[in-house]
């Protein structure tokens, strides 16, 4: 188990609702995922980031994290796609440096800041890596969130991959199983996508949690209609 950061008497420790409810917040993920729907993205909006920030608190609870390392989980979950609201290259340094501005104007402590802005900058898969617990509870969650819901593109016939994959998935469902398993189980409607087309671009995402897992002390496995993928 990872130390948590101790707070500063100077400082106190910021919740996930009141990030949530910054104005600053809530207007900056809604640019990012206006920015990205023009670009022809699926969802990167309020719901994804609410999903994600479920999700990694789940993991890191179940996995016996501290109580605040589980709020500072959610935290780095509901602003890791921020930096989108500039570019889509390079967002999670971009929004690393967004979500340091926002939380030090609250009023968090450096240290924890230092943790939240170290998974943000580090949940993909061009460039990141599992660096703490949080950050590889976040990879996981982020890369899970896979689900037709996502698809922003209101026009069927000109979906493209992404489009179509994410539409396929009708359910999917993050959860730790007995003998230190973290499982992603999804069902998918292959007259929509096929299991091979899913692999085709999330096969790099399915890596990456299988390393933060790794980081974790688990075993990361895909369940694709009721069939293990390993």
């Amino acid at each position: 188990m990872e130390p948590t950061p101790m707070v500063t008497p100077e400082h106190k420790p910021i919740t996930l609702k009141e990030v949530r409810s910054n104005p600053k917040v809530r207007l900056l993920i809604d640019g990012a995922n206006n920015l990205l729907n023009a670009m022809g993205y699926t969802e990167h909006g309020h719901r994804h980031v609410g999903v994600v920030s479920s999700i990694t608190r789940y993991i890191l609870e179940t996995i016996g994290a501290q109580a605040r390392e589980c709020e500072l989980g959610q935290i780095a979950a509901y602003l890791h796609d921020i930096g989108n609201v500039i570019n889509r290259i390079d967002h999670p340094i971009s929004g690393a440096g967004i979500a340091f501005q926002i939380l030090n104007e609250m009023g968090m402590d450096p240290a924890e800041i230092a943790t939240v802005i170290g998974a943000i900058g580090n949940h993909e898969e061009t460039g990141g890596t599992a660096i703490s617990q949080i950050s590889a509870a976040l990879i996981i969650a982020d890369k899970s969130d896979v689900h037709r819901s996502r698809v922003q593109n209101p026009v069927v016939e000109t979906f493209d991959i992404h489009d179509r994959v994410n539409y396929a998935v009708t359910k999917s469902r993050v959860e730790i199983k007995p003998g230190h398993v973290i499982e992603l189980a999804l069902e998918i409607d292959t007259a929509e996508a096929t299991v091979m087309e899913y692999f085709e671009i999330f096969l790099n995402r399915m890596v990456m949690c299988r390393n933060a897992a790794d980081f974790l002390g688990y075993k990361f496995t895909l369940v694709a209609n009721g069939t293990s993928l390993e």
